[in-house]
């Protein structure tokens, strides 16, 4: 992805959540100059990936196929010095760009629809060779269960939340207006938690047409 369009993209996402009302942290919007001031405070920062986070899953079409988050906190398994067991992203996602199906072989997450438009997720239960099932699916909508067909859908209003168990595949999109996204979740982990039902690209290879107006969580070592 090119930097230009990736930071049209970030500008675009501050603004929409902003919008929304809702607030992001300082860290968000440090330049290069601000994150080398901090440097020596903000290791947590950077060894759990917090903040901004951008892929088009290496299809090279984001507005059909990617998303954008921020990671707000986050925990890592085993390592005491990052004891959290849990984890908070927020994520803008836009009218019918779609979220890969994938499942999380460690993460259970609530996705909350916290405003905006529709948020419809498709589900299947995982087999034990990384398929899919014919099984139906039930799963719990704000304390609430509901059963789904095998592939079959949930729509998300602004103010409901759906929770998503392991190993249960789900992809989803925003219908009537992009829809701003919320995860709390067990602890994340992009790097090795994430099984998508086809082969996906997670991190986008960068083409520096232009200086980053916000730096990726994956572009911490590169810059500062």
């Amino acid at each position: 992805m090119k930097r230009s369009v990736i930071n049209r993209y970030l500008r675009s996402a501050a603004e929409f959540f902003d919008s929304m009302d809702f607030k992001l942290p300082p860290f968000a919007f440090f330049s290069i100059a601000d994150w080398k001031k901090h440097k020596a405070d903000v290791t947590e920062v950077f060894d759990l990936s917090l903040g901004w986070d951008i892929t088009d899953f290496g299809t090279g079409d984001f507005e059909k196929t990617g998303l954008l988050l921020f990671t707000i906190r986050n925990g890592r398994l085993g390592d005491a010095s990052y004891p959290k067991p849990y984890a908070e992203k927020i994520m803008m996602v836009r009218e019918q760009q779609v979220t890969p199906m994938h499942f999380h072989t460690h993460k259970m997450e609530d996705i909350i629809n916290r405003g905006g438009g529709d948020l419809v997720i498709t589900m299947h239960h995982s087999d034990a060779n990384g398929g899919t099932t014919d099984a139906p699916v039930t799963v719990s909508v704000d304390g609430m269960r509901r059963t789904v067909k095998a592939g079959g859908t949930l729509r998300l209003k602004p103010g409901e939340s759906i929770t998503l168990p392991q190993k249960l595949y789900h992809t989803f999109h925003a219908e009537n207006g992009n829809a701003m996204v919320g995860e709390v979740s067990m602890v994340n982990d992009d790097s090795g938690d994430n099984r998508f039902l086809k082969p996906m690209g997670r991190f986008p290879a960068l083409d520096e047409d232009e200086a980053p107006v916000y730096l990726l969580c994956n572009d911490y070592n590169k810059f500062v």
